[in-house]
Order: structure tokens, then C-alpha cells, then sequence
């Protein structure tokens, strides 16, 4: 079973809200991380975010998807 997917973003961010609302249409389970109390997060993803990053799997290394991002967009990320 694939790991849920994790949204990072903070709180007050539209443009997470908007992401959120993209995974919620495709019913994918996801949780969401807030950057702002880790600094290497907050370093990482400060002027990125949304971020969406799919957990390694075996033989697939984490893979991160960058706003903006439509639902077709998501799912073809998805399948590879």
C-alpha cells in the first residue's frame, strides 16, 4: 500500500489551501506539514510551497511535486 502523500506548506497559505482542495478531489489521503517551526523545512521550501512529496518507496526515491499542480497533474506524477 502506497504511503500517504505529505503536503508541506504553513498555515495562511492560499495557495496550500488550494492544494489541499486538489488531493481532496482525488480522495487521495494525505498530511500536511507545517514548515514554519523547522528550520531546515522553512529553508528548504520557504518560497516553494505548496510541495507535495511522494514517500520513497524500494526502488523509487521521494519525489516532489511543486505548486502549481492540477488534479491531471498529480495523477500522472503518481504513476511513475
Amino acid at each position: 500500500m502506497r504511503q500517504p502523500l505529505i503536503l508541506y506548506g504553513t498555515l495562511g497559505c492560499h495557495l496550500c489551501e488550494k492544494a489541499a482542495h486538489v488531493l481532496q478531489s482525488l480522495a487521495l489521503p494525505y498530511q500536511t506539514v507545517d514548515i514554519i517551526d523547522d528550520n531546515v523545512l522553512l529553508e528548504r521550501f520557504g518560497t516553494s510551497i505548496p510541495v507535495l512529496r511522494r514517500s520513497a518507496a524500494q526502488s523509487v526515491p521521494d519525489a516532489y511535486l511543486y505548486w502549481p499542480f492540477s488534479a491531471t497533474q498529480v495523477v500522472e506524477w503518481l504513476s511513475y
